[in-house]
């Protein structure tokens, strides 16, 4: 049986943070968990894997990574602005140099006219860069939706490590 495309995600991920000496840290709200789940499905991630923040209420988001209350406000925690915050604070609270961040409407309910289930903000950021931010639009049942989350930060997660110098 061939591994799924999370798990070979995953494994790619951890082939080029022991290749570059990278450690992630990672900030989940939406995803509850499941990337972190998916980086330690392979052997040996302790080596590259320094934390995960499951952070999925807003006093979570303030607390443990320095969201401002009034990004929570003004943007809500399902925004470009909260994902942000997200992955700086999980920067700024680890000994990781890369992280990746996950924000969302997972559904079946608490969406809007302007945020609908399936909206689902993606941040990522490597110590001293800029965090590049954006969103996609998901569609399919809660697991669905989790799931493709998860898939989208591992390849976000793939591409700024690719990105950065040795």
């Amino acid at each position: 049986m061939s591994e799924d495309r999370i798990t070979a995600l995953a494994r790619q991920v951890g082939e080029v943070c022991k290749l570059r000496g990278r450690m992630l840290v990672l900030a989940e709200s939406c995803t509850g968990g499941g990337l972190g789940e998916a980086i330690t499905r392979i052997p040996g991630s302790s080596a590259w894997l320094d934390r995960g923040f499951i952070t999925y209420s807003n006093a979570a988001k303030e607390e443990q990574l320095g969201v401002k209350v009034e990004t929570l406000l003004t943007h809500g925690a399902v925004s470009e602005a909260t994902a942000r915050e997200m992955v700086l604070g999980a920067l700024r609270w680890s000994r990781a140099d890369t992280a990746a961040a996950v924000t969302g409407i997972a559904g079946p309910d608490g969406g809007s006219r302007d945020k609908p289930v399936g909206l689902v903000w993606f941040a990522w950021c490597v110590r001293g860069g800029a965090a590049r931010v954006e969103s996609h639009q998901l569609a399919g049942d809660r697991e669905a939706v989790r799931r493709q989350a998860v898939e989208i930060a591992l390849k976000g997660l793939l591409n700024a490590l690719e990105k950065t110098p040795q």
